[in-house]
C-alpha cells in the first residue's frame, strides 16, 4: 500500500540532523540553567539547614515531583494557582509577596509557568520582593512551543526577555541566560503558498534564566524605568535597506 505524504515527509525530516547552520550564533545555549542542569545546581546551592526554598509553579501536572526529597535539608515550600499535591500555598503569583508577609527565601524558582501569567513583569517585581539578597533566582519557560493549557498560554520567551525580566533594574544580575533543546521546524502545507514546507531555522523549545539578587529595590515601579535599564549595552540593529 502506498504511504500518503505525509508520512513520507515525516520520514523525511527524521533522518535530518541538526547541526551548528540551523542554530543562531547570537543566541546563547543554557548550561548551567538547562532542563538536565538547573535542579542539579540549586540542590548543591541551597539543600542545607537553615535555607529557605519556594517554587513557583509546585502542582504535580505531567510527573511526580522530587523537589521536596531533594531539598530535603532545607525549608521547602510549594506555591500554585491550584491546590494539589505538592502544593502548600495555593495563590495568584502576581500577588506573591501577600502570601509570605515578612518573609524571604534564599532560592525562588519556577519552571514551564512563566508562559501561564497574565503580567510576568508584574511576577518578576514579586518574586524580587521575596528574594533575599545574596538569593538565587532561576526560570525555565518556553521559546518556540506548543499551544498548550489555553486560554491560559499568553507569553513566548528569549532569553534577553528574561534579562529585561530579571534586570539590574530590579535588584538583579544575571549568572546565565540562555535558550534550550534546539528544534528543526516546516510551515505545514496550511500555511500561506509562498511558506508552505519552508525550513524555519534558528527555532528552540526553551529559554533560561539564572540570577542573584545584589540588591534591594523599595517601591519598584516599572513606569518609572527607562529602556536602557533594562536592556543594558544592547542596541536595536541598525535596518538593511531592501533593494528594489
Amino acid at each position: 500500500m502506498k504511504r500518503p505524504f505525509n508520512y513520507a515527509f515525516r520520514m523525511l525530516l527524521s533522518k535530518l540532523k541538526p547541526n551548528a547552520k540551523y542554530l543562531d550564533p547570537n543566541v546563547p545555549l543554557s548550561r548551567i540553567a538547562s532542563p538536565k542542569n538547573y535542579m542539579n545546581y540549586l540542590v548543591d546551592v541551597g539543600n542545607r539547614k537553615g535555607m529557605r526554598i519556594l517554587e513557583v509553579g509546585s502542582r504535580e501536572v505531567t510527573k511526580k515531583s522530587n523537589a521536596r526529597a531533594r531539598f530535603a535539608e532545607a525549608e521547602y515550600v510549594g506555591f500554585d494557582y491550584y491546590a494539589g499535591a505538592n502544593v502548600d500555598v495555593v495563590g495568584d503569583a502576581h500577588k506573591l509577596s501577600q502570601y509570605f508577609p515578612k518573609q524571604k527565601f534564599d532560592i525562588i524558582y519556577t519552571s514551564a509557568c512563566f508562559e501561564h501569567f497574565a503580567m510576568p513583569w508584574i511576577v518578576a517585581t514579586e518574586i524580587a520582593k521575596l528574594l533575599r539578597v545574596g538569593g538565587t533566582v532561576f526560570v525555565a519557560t518556553h521559546f518556540s512551543f506548543s499551544s498548550h493549557e489555553r486560554p491560559w498560554h499568553f507569553f513566548q520567551f528569549s532569553d534577553m526577555a528574561l534579562r529585561v525580566l530579571f534586570s539590574p533594574a530590579i535588584g538583579i544580575e544575571c549568572i546565565e541566560a540562555g535558550m534550550s533543546n534546539p528544534i528543526l521546524g516546516r510551515f505545514s502545507s496550511l500555511a500561506d503558498k509562498d511558506l508552505r514546507f519552508v525550513r524555519v531555522s534558528q527555532l528552540y523549545c526553551g529559554s533560561e534564566f539564572l540570577g542573584r539578587k545584589t540588591r534591594e529595590v523599595p517601591d519598584f515601579s516599572w513606569s518609572d524605568i527607562d529602556i536602557q535599564q533594562v536592556v543594558g549595552h544592547t542596541k536595536y540593529p541598525i535596518p538593511t535597506t531592501v533593494n528594489t
